[in-house]
């Protein structure tokens, strides 16, 4: 069921220097290697997808190392994806169906998993500010819209106040004329009363090898306040960031066919398939089952007795943990996995 009811809330040129921040941002620490990052070259695919710009959702490739936060635009998403990337660090996805806000960002890098992602959307516009240079063919055969910076764009612009290359920011007026609306938002998501059962808790924290989740429960706010790297994650504007549900996914994570210029493999997600998840509202924590059939389909969560598990209405974040490195001690962490707090 699509969500019916959801809130309503309410560039520049690629220059030199342009290229050289894309290339100054591929370290062990800021994510994968692109032909732009290794020479100094900024490749962008071709913009062969021709499609109208209704019913598009928007699909930003945000920037989360230290460096890049506040990032602005967030609160305003209405799926936030958090996936590992090179280095054990991790990246985020910011889908945008019911409301464009003014400016998102830091921009940065997609990765291979991203086009199966984003396959269950209908031809959705991608915003991203670069890739590996033997994906940018992929890229640009996806049934997607393709946007990054490029001498045609005025979407994008930098801001002289923070360091390359977290000083990227998409204008997504200039891309898309109107919001896609809720119906655009083909997730497979649920929204609804909460179902029985679950567990009382008052925080999560999931860990990658160089990055951290943490999320909060707050009575008043009616929602889950989000931490990064064990600091409160705001928004750029002094606001906190706070969605209604949160789902860690488990998901098996294998090696990609990239590596970035230091030689870090490039992780790639398998968002299809099925596994187990964790999905947390209204204070309290579900266990569930995940369900992607095919690359065009969303994902479905149930209950233990297969009934469908409906998610609070307002921004969902869902947070991808690989299987394979989750820790199943009582209170222990390691890569990937999840602290559960009493």
């Amino acid at each position: 069921m699509r969500r019916g009811t959801h809130r309503r809330r309410g560039a520049a040129l690629l220059t030199a220097a342009v290229a050289v921040s894309l290339a100054a941002g591929c370290t062990a620490g800021s994510g994968a290697g692109s032909r732009g990052e290794a020479d100094g070259r900024a490749p962008q695919p071709e913009r062969s997808h021709s499609t109208t710009d209704s019913g598009s959702v928007l699909a930003v490739k945000v920037d989360n190392v230290p460096a890049a936060r506040p990032q602005t635009g967030l609160g305003a998403a209405d799926v936030v994806y958090a996936e590992p990337v090179e280095a054990g660090l991790s990246r985020l996805m910011a889908i945008y169906a019911t409301e464009l806000p003014e400016k998102v960002g830091p921009v940065r890098s997609a990765r291979e998993s991203d086009l199966e992602l984003l396959r269950q959307f209908d031809r959705p516009t991608l915003a991203f500010s670069g890739a590996h240079s033997k994906l940018l063919p992929l890229i640009d055969e996806a049934p997607l819209r393709a946007e990054p910076p490029g001498e045609e764009s005025d979407a994008y612009v930098r801001d002289d106040g923070r360091p390359a290359p977290h000083n990227l920011y998409l204008r997504p007026g200039r891309l898309l004329p109107e919001p896609a609306g809720a119906d655009a938002l083909a997730t497979g998501f649920r929204y609804g009363e909460a179902p029985e059962g679950g567990r009382s808790v008052s925080s999560r924290t999931v860990r990658y090898p160089s990055a951290s989740f943490g999320f909060t429960w707050s009575e008043s706010a009616d929602r889950w306040l989000v931490s990064m790297d064990g600091a409160p994650a705001r928004t750029a504007d002094g606001g906190r960031l706070a969605p209604a549900t949160v789902v860690v996914q488990h998901v098996n994570v294998r090696e990609s066919d990239f590596r970035d210029f230091r030689g870090n493999n490039s992780p790639y997600v398998e968002s299809v398939g099925s596994g187990e998840a964790e999905v947390l509202r209204d204070g309290r924590s579900y266990d569930a089952a995940w369900k992607r059939g095919a690359a065009a389909d969303g994902t479905s969560f149930t209950t233990e007795d297969g009934t469908a598990l409906n998610f609070a209405e307002g921004q969902v974040w869902v947070v991808f943990v690989d299987t394979t490195k989750a820790d199943t001690t009582k209170g222990g962490t390691t890569q990937g996995g999840t602290t559960k707090a009493p």
